[in-house]
């Protein structure tokens, strides 16, 4: 739309300005015209060339004056005094030709006073106006006979006043159009609960925000802050008090962040903070200085919460470090955002790819981005599934201390364990009633459709017996190949005990989401049949004291 007005608009000026040439050219040919050759000091011939000179004169000030608006700034000054000058400067000399004070043509100055009405501010298209109205009586004073009554600079004082009344109309009307179409924008690009930019104009904001950090070669900052406990506030004490917590968090990140922060409301309880010109070091530093601001406010009404305060989760991503792109700086935070209030909650956790850990050739690194790529376009659930068994893989793999080769095979199977995936009907990965014994058999085939899809990479057969084991069960009764106890690979033990727990924990349409502690509780439960009982208490001991941790 703006795109749009802003073409008409120049089509506009276009006409006037064109106008204002074209009408003092008219102007020589009439007058000249009516002028009777017998009375004529000039020859017909000269008079002639005369009007040609005249003609060629306008055309080649008008290329001048395209060749000087093509060169010059638009943001400058010059630029919009370009215009003006030359028009008035066209228009005068035709008035002076055509009759000096006795001119019918100084009306032509209503061209260069309306498209300066338009184009540039009230103040220089008032400016332009006293200067018409200046010069068209000047000339009355000074080039009119000595004479006791002068009627040209009567009726030219009334034109004068018709210049400025013009002038002020119609650039009073132009700038409250302009502050009415600011308005508007504020008003299409404003979330109205909160008074922060909205999810759409974040969105614009930040793919034009990275080009220009790329023009000057800085860095720039994605801040993604999401509240932890929210829903269960909003479900104990209703909708008005959240939006009372939500107006409190934009307020919040307004006197805590520098004022020049762009800040908007992403969505629901999640919020966006983009600092152009910031490192993630120096990015994680007002990060740090927002969550404990928000751990301090007196919200009130938070003593059912399980933390006794609204706190929030802090993920951030950086440009040009760790994304290249708007899409993948978005990826990126969510992603850390995500891992901040996954386990622990309250913290500030900065974007960090598992896969950048490990050196490792870049064609694996590619088909496994790739197969994660396919399964996030299929299916959204599995592909969030996957994010979380790898981020639990990764703190177990810490807690246990594996090699950096048994931590790398461990994360790779995380990463890929549901890959076989791709080769299962969306119909059944997305049915939102349990499935039936046949849709169940079908569903069982991904551990072997997976180790299928990755045969041909021999830099991961270390990988494959894992993925293909992770159904297996510790009692023998998994699937597919029914091993038991150590015969089942280590690390598939492991990885079998973090998908159960996510599986358990994670919201799915045709299953019951279990809290952490009832899953915790089925885990040791199973302890021993479904799952290795060292795999279990592992894990369950990462789970604990991962919870535990908090930022202070």
């Amino acid at each position: 739309m703006d795109n749009d007005n802003r073409l008409k608009i120049k089509q506009i000026l276009n006409i006037i300005k064109v106008s204002s040439l074209a009408f003092p050219a008219i102007a020589f040919l009439q007058y000249y015209a009516q002028i009777p050759i017998k009375n004529a000091s000039l020859t017909s011939l000269k008079q002639q060339l005369v009007v040609t000179s005249i003609l060629i004169a306008i055309l080649v000030i008008y290329s001048l004056w395209i060749y000087l608006q093509s060169r010059i700034d638009n943001k400058t000054v010059i630029k919009k005094l370009i215009d003006p000058i030359i028009s008035m400067s066209i228009v005068l000399l035709s008035v002076i030709l055509t009759g000096s004070y006795q001119s019918n043509y100084k009306f032509l100055f209503i061209f260069v006073i309306l498209f300066t009405s338009i184009e540039c501010d009230r103040t220089t298209s008032i400016i332009v106006a006293l200067l018409s109205a200046l010069i068209i009586l000047g000339i009355d004073l000074f080039a009119a006979p000595s004479s006791e009554v002068n009627t040209h600079f009567e009726d030219d004082i009334v034109l004068a006043f018709v210049f400025v009344i013009i002038s002020w109309t119609v650039s009073y009307y132009d700038e409250i159009r302009k502050k009415h179409i600011v308005y508007l924008k504020e008003l299409a690009n404003i979330d109205g609960l909160t008074e922060l930019y909205n999810h759409r104009y974040f969105y614009d904001y930040l793919s034009a925000e990275i080009e220009n950090c790329k023009k000057k070669s800085i860095p720039l900052s994605l801040l993604f802050i999401d509240i932890d406990n929210f829903k269960c506030y909003n479900d104990i004490y209703g909708h008005q008090k959240g939006d009372e917590v939500l107006r409190a968090i934009a307020y919040i990140m307004k006197a805590t962040f520098p004022k020049d922060t762009f800040l908007a409301r992403y969505g629901g309880e999640e919020f966006a903070a983009v600092f152009s010109g910031y490192s993630e070091d120096k990015a994680v530093v007002e990060a740090e200085r927002l969550r404990r601001a928000v751990q301090e406010y007196p919200f009130g009404n938070h003593e059912s919460l399980p933390t006794g305060n609204l706190t929030i989760s802090v993920g951030l991503s950086s440009y040009p470090l760790k994304a290249k792109t708007d899409a993948e700086l978005i990826k990126g935070a969510d992603d850390a955002c995500y891992r901040a209030k996954f386990l622990s909650k309250n913290r500030v956790e900065a974007y960090s790819s598992i896969l950048d850990e490990f050196h490792f050739s870049p064609e694996v690194i590619t088909q496994i981005k790739t197969l994660i790529a396919v399964i996030n376009a299929k299916d959204k659930y599995t592909y969030r599934h996957v994010e979380r068994v790898v981020f639990y893989c990764t703190i177990l793999a810490d807690q246990l201390k594996l090699s950096d080769n048994e931590k790398r095979n461990l994360i790779y199977s995380a990463y890929l364990h549901d890959i076989g995936k791709i080769n299962i009907a969306e119909e059944i990965l997305i049915k939102t009633e349990p499935l039936t014994p046949e849709e169940w058999a079908i569903l069982q085939n991904h551990p072997q459709y997976a180790v299928d899809i990755i045969k041909s990479n021999t830099a991961l057969d270390e990988v494959k017996p894992i993925i293909l084991q992770h159904h297996e069960r510790y009692d023998g009764k998994g699937y597919p190949m029914g091993l038991k106890g150590d015969e089942i690979h280590p690390l598939a033990r492991l990885l079998t005990v973090v998908d159960a727990f996510d599986a358990m924990t994670a919201l799915r349409p045709y299953q019951k989401t279990r809290s952490y502690a009832q899953a915790i509780d089925e885990l040791k439960h199973c302890s021993g049949t479904q799952f290795d009982p060292e795999a279990v208490k592992a894990f369950i001991q990462c789970v604990e004291e991962k919870n535990s941790e908090r930022v202070v």
